[in-house]
């Protein structure tokens, strides 16, 4: 497959090519192309080249447009202007538009370019913990890099997923004390354990170790000396740990189905995963002096980080009492996603309130040499779930909400919005209820994905799951539109590019918008902002919505070839939405 260059590419090098042979002395000068509500495009980068050459600028834009073709038969450039001091409004022939969407049309990829071999990112991302309830503040992790995943891998990028599941520490010393006295605590009522079976089972066994914990001063101390035999391996203590991480396993996979993800087993490497490299990392830390010992403890100090007090603020590698602090854990993880899985890329979608903690453990990696000028380590964060309130989301008793209950919720609530639109469709049952769990999950992934990771956003179910406005519902009902246009065409209307037609105002810019899809794709892998994917669709959706008001489609007024040319448009229109959307892990009904 070649890649489709777009029309703001092609015309960007016409431009740029007029410029190089009106003033050979500039060199490669940038003509800096950017869309315009004057024209299709504006050329802005002739001002500031003519203030360095001290010319005149409008002079210089009145040779560059002596030096580009444009009109008649196979032009991409239908015209340009100079306007203003020196500003070039350039419009493109409605027949490039027509053939260059052609190209893409023929393309399975819609001419997104697939840069094979660019590198490897290891993405760490859909961090729940062991033996803990998912909450709405493990959503953002889990939607935001299942997004990113997809997103490099259909641009070219080698991905690997790494779930760091929190599977360690003193907590654990409790529960399996706990488990090997009352040994009866895990069992299933029945062979086939549901997500919410284990949850459940998990929830009482830590209630209930907790409570003995607190009141029993001999079971703390059996607990505690259960944590030592867990860190040296005894094989008794780690069985029943083991236990107790495939019993979170069968509740994190039934969230993550329920949220249409696929986790896969062997992506998943929790904190235990690099015990064994803990005490060497910190080895090499002290030997290289990269760490050093502050009260017993093992730390890393930065010039730039001091408390409120005004004292340096260290990283703990190694507690004085021998532990090891996360930091030793992810300085281990990135030894080991740099070493063994060839790493140009780290990639960690975590909470913004964990920026300083991994700006301090990258340093510390790059001071020791394990994230050289070969590797990138970058830190997407995200913001806060909100309540309607304005404020970090909770259920009215004050506890965290539950992220099954919000998924639940929200299905609940998009199958009543199906529900009540399904007579005009004809839908089953069967497709009422699933049409309302992919509008439900789609709705929530939307929500935080439309939103630039670093901001917070509220939670509203109401207005994500709205027919009107910015939402998910909005880009799939336009989508199933489409099809339905399709359907009733049938086999005697087909689309077809006609590129000798003249183009109404509405074609044009959707045609132009549908052309822009491969470089916001690149943009958006380029960048790490999934939000301007989600952007980019819904002006999409937009803008055929303005097509479908203003331009008959089954009807059109120019005849056959202007119906297969609409139809064309159509298509083309429901391909970019379907796999803008499946990028970004929402599902796209055909009726609606």
């Amino acid at each position: 497959m070649t890649s489709v260059p777009s029309l703001a590419a092609t015309v960007n090098q016409r431009v740029a090519d007029a410029l190089s042979a009106a003033l050979p002395e500039a060199g490669a000068a940038d003509p800096l192309l950017r869309r315009s509500d004057r024209a299709d495009f504006q050329a802005n980068g002739l001002l500031a080249l003519a203030k360095k050459l001290k010319g005149n600028p409008r002079e210089l834009a009145a040779q560059v447009v002596a030096g580009i073709p444009t009109g008649g038969s196979g032009a991409v450039i239908k015209e340009i202007e100079v306007s203003g001091p020196g500003f070039l409004n350039i419009t493109v022939a409605d027949e490039a538009i027509i053939k260059t969407l052609a190209e893409r049309a023929a393309d399975d990829r819609l001419g997104v370019p697939y840069a094979d071999g660019t590198g490897t990112t290891v993405i760490d991302y859909a961090q729940p913990n062991v033996a803990k309830e998912m909450h709405v503040g493990h959503l953002r992790s889990a939607v935001i890099g299942a997004a990113m995943t997809e997103i490099l891998e259909f641009t070219g990028e080698k991905v690997v997923r790494r779930h760091h599941i929190g599977d360690w520490g003193t907590q654990f010393g409790m529960l399996i004390q706990y488990l090997i006295e009352h040994p009866h605590e895990l069992d299933h009522k029945s062979g086939e354990v549901s997500g919410e079976e284990a949850m459940s089972n998990l929830n009482r066994l830590y209630k209930a170790s907790r409570a003995v914990f607190d009141a029993d001063p001999e079971f703390k101390e059996r607990a505690r000396r259960r944590v030592v035999d867990l860190q040296a391996g005894d094989e008794e203590t780690l069985a029943l740990w083991r236990r107790f991480v495939d019993e979170s396993k069968i509740y994190f996979y039934s969230v993550f189905n329920k949220l249409d993800m696929d986790i896969r087993d062997p992506d998943v490497v929790g904190e235990s995963g690099y015990n064994d490299m803990l005490e060497e990392t910190c080895r090499i830390l002290e030997e290289t002096g990269v760490a050093v010992r502050s009260d017993g403890a093992l730390c890393v100090f930065f010039d730039d980080v001091k408390g409120p007090d005004g004292n340096p603020v260290p990283l703990i590698v190694k507690k004085s009492n021998g532990g090891y602090g996360y930091a030793a854990t992810d300085l281990s993880a990135i030894r080991d996603r740099v070493r063994n899985l060839g790493a140009s890329t780290l990639l960690y979608v975590v909470d913004a309130r964990q920026s300083l903690h991994f700006k301090m453990v990258f340093e510390t990696a790059r001071r020791a040499g394990w994230l050289d000028g070969k590797v990138a380590a970058v830190q997407l964060a995200f913001g806060t779930v909100l309540g309607k309130d304005g404020k970090p989301f909770k259920t009215r008793e004050g506890e965290t909400v539950r992220l099954v209950d919000l998924l639940d919720e929200a299905v609940e609530r998009a199958t009543t919005v199906v529900r009540e639109k399904s007579e005009k469709v004809g839908l089953s049952e069967a497709e009422i209820v699933e049409n309302g769990y992919q509008v439900g999950i789609g709705a929530v992934k939307y929500a935080d994905l439309s939103t630039s990771a670093s901001r917070d956003y509220k939670f509203d179910l109401d207005q994500m799951v709205s027919l009107h406005g910015d939402t998910s519902v909005y880009l799939q009902y336009a989508y199933a539109r489409i099809q339905s246009i399709l359907r009733k065409a049938g086999e005697e209307q087909r689309p077809a590019a006609h590129p000798e037609l003249a183009l109404a105002p509405a074609e044009r810019a959707l045609g132009l918008h549908l052309d822009q899809f491969a470089e916001v794709l690149s943009e958006v892998a380029e960048s790490y902002e999934p939000h301007k994917l989600a952007a980019y669709l819904y002006q999409l959706a937009s803008l055929y919505t303005a097509f479908y008001d203003q331009c008959p489609v089954l009807k059109a007024e120019g005849g056959a070839a202007q119906v297969a040319n609409r139809l064309f448009l159509c298509d083309l229109a429901a391909r970019t939405l379907h796999q803008g959307m499946a990028l970004l892990g929402i599902r796209t009904p055909e009726r609606l």
